[in-house]
């Protein structure tokens, strides 16, 4: 289901972005007021994300959440052409 892609999609980019900034799931789960196994599950895309919860992790991750939609709509174009 392409759904269940692009939230795959999105938990990759937030992964990637937590590993940049060399912070762990606990540390931006603190940051962003919620907790580490719901960043883990974002991360592994078994999530579907409110607006709000995207922000408060965007606003941890210091992105704006347009530039993790649009990363992720990237990954999401690749990924779906294979």
């Amino acid at each position: 289901m392409q759904s269940e892609l692009f939230l795959k999609c999105l938990g990759l980019i937030i992964l990637q972005k937590r590993s940049t900034a060399g912070i762990s799931q606990e540390k931006l789960g603190e940051l962003a007021s919620l907790h580490r196994t719901y960043i883990s599950d974002v991360e592994r895309g078994s999530k579907n994300l409110t607006i709000n919860t995207l922000i408060k992790i965007s606003n941890a991750l210091n992105v704006s959440p347009s530039e993790l939609l649009s990363l992720t709509e990237r990954k999401y174009s690749n990924e779906s052409r294979s």
